[in-house]
C-alpha cells in the first residue's frame, strides 16, 4: 500500500507540477522556483512515504531507537548537503529540493535494513497479498493523520490564493505575504512535528492499556502528552511573541514592508499557538483508544471546518491581515472542541474503570 501510494504520488506530481503550482497560488515571479523545486521534490516522493510507514511499523515491533536513527539521518544529510548543493554549487532551489530527497533516500535504505531484524514479524511472500479486511482497518485507523495532512495542503492552497488577491491591493503586494506566511507556516510545522512526536510516542502505551483495560495509566499517558506538549508550545508562543524578528532573519536578510508583516504574521497567526497540543495530542489519542472518527472530526475542525471559512471571510473586513486573524480564530474554536470531545471520552473511561477495576 506505501508503494502504490508513493508510486501514484510520483506519476501525478510528474504530471501536473506546473498546474498544481498555480492551484497553489504561484505568481508569476514565483511559478519558476516552484516548478525548479518541485520536479525534483516529487522524485523523492516514494522514498518519503515508503520509509515513513516503515518507520511507524519498526516502531511498534519495539525499537524506538532505530527508528529516531532512520530520520535524524535523513535530516542531517538534509541539512549538511543544503548549504554545498545551494552556496557551493549554486544551485538554488534546485540544490535544496536534491539535498531534500538525497536524505529521504537514506532514510528508506536504513529502514529496509531492520526489515531482517523485526522483532515480531516474519515476512514471507504471502504477506504482500493485500488483504481488504485489514487494509480497511488500516486506512480506518490512518484516516485522521491523512485528513490532518491533506487539509493542511488544501488550507496552504487557499490561504495562498487569498494572500495573492488581498496582497495585490495591499502595501505588500503579492509576493510579501506569500513569502512571510509560508515561512511562518513552515517553522508552525517544526512545533507541530515536535507535539505529533510526543503524542505518537505516547500513542502505542495508550493503545495497549486500553486495550488491557488499564485505564489509569490510559488517563496517565495521556496527561504526560499534555503536559509535556503544552509546555513545548507555550516556549514555542513566547519565541514568537517575544523576538519574531530573529526567527525571520534565519531565512534569509531583508527589510522594511517585508519584516513588518513577517513579524505580524507570526504574532498574529500563531497568538493560540499554545492551544495545539492539546489538539493535537487529542486527536491522536482518539486514535489510540479506536475512535478514528471523532479523530478526524478533531482533525477537520482546525483545517477545513474553522479556519478556511476565516481565511475567506475575514479578508473582506481586515484585508491581507485578515488572512492571519483567521490562525487564532481557527485554534481557539478546535480548542473548545477538542475539550468537549475528551471530557466526554473521560466520563467514558472512568465508567469502564469503575465497572472493571
Amino acid at each position: 500500500m506505501l508503494c502504490i501510494s508513493g508510486i501514484s504520488m510520483l506519476v501525478i506530481g510528474v504530471l501536473f507540477i506546473k498546474q498544481l503550482a498555480i492551484l497553489f497560488g504561484a505568481t508569476e515571479l514565483i511559478l519558476p522556483y516552484a516548478l525548479d523545486y518541485g520536479k525534483i521534490i516529487v522524485i523523492g516522493l516514494p522514498f518519503v512515504i515508503i520509509s515513513t510507514g516503515l518507520n511507524s511499523i519498526i516502531r511498534a515491533d519495539g525499537s524506538p531507537k532505530f527508528a529516531m536513527f532512520s530520520m535524524l539521518l535523513g535530516a542531517l544529510i538534509n541539512v549538511v548537503l543544503d548549504p554545498v548543493f545551494i552556496f557551493t554549487f549554486h544551485m538554488g532551489v534546485k540544490g535544496a529540493a536534491l539535498a531534500t530527497i538525497l536524505g529521504q533516500i537514506a532514510s528508506l535504505i536504513v529502514t529496509l535494513f531492520y526489515i531482517r531484524k523485526f522483532k515480531n514479524i516474519t515476512l514471507d511472500k504471502n504477506s504482500f497479498n493485500i488483504e481488504w479486511s485489514i487494509a480497511r482497518v488500516v486506512l480506518g485507523y490512518g484516516i485522521s493523520s491523512f485528513i490532518t495532512q491533506i487539509a493542511i495542503t488544501i488550507v496552504m492552497g487557499v490561504m495562498n490564493n487569498v494572500l495573492k488577491i488581498y496582497g495585490e491591493i495591499s502595501i505588500y503586494g503579492a509576493e510579501i505575504p506569500l513569502t512571510a506566511l509560508g515561512i511562518v507556516m513552515k517553522v508552525n510545522q517544526i512545533l507541530i512535528s515536535i507535539i505529533v512526536g510526543i503524542a505518537v510516542g505516547a500513542q502505542p502505551i495508550i493503545g495497549y492499556n486500553f486495550g488491557a483495560g488499564n485505564y489509569k495509566r490510559v488517563k496517565k499517558a495521556l496527561g504526560i502528552a499534555i503536559i509535556l506538549s503544552t509546555i513545548v508550545t507555550v516556549l514555542a508562543a513566547l519565541l514568537f511573541q517575544l523576538i519574531p524578528q530573529s526567527i525571520v532573519n534565519i531565512f534569509g536578510s531583508e527589510e522594511g514592508l517585508y519584516n513588518e508583516f513577517a513579524v505580524k504574521c507570526f504574532r498574529i497567526f500563531l497568538l493560540f499557538c499554545i492551544l495545539n497540543g492539546f489538539q493535537t495530542v487529542s486527536g491522536i489519542f482518539l486514535q489510540a483508544i479506536g475512535k478514528p472518527l471523532k479523530s478526524a472530526v478533531v482533525s477537520l475542525s482546525r483545517q477545513i471546518v474553522f479556519l478556511i471559512p476565516a481565511v475567506i471571510i475575514l479578508p473582506k473586513f481586515w484585508g491581507v491581515v485578515g488572512v492571519l486573524w483567521a490562525g487564532p480564530v481557527a485554534d481557539g474554536l478546535t480548542f473548545v472542541l477538542s475539550v468537549i470531545i475528551i471530557v466526554y471520552e473521560m466520563k467514558k473511561i472512568n465508567k469502564l474503570e469503575k465497572l472493571y477495576n
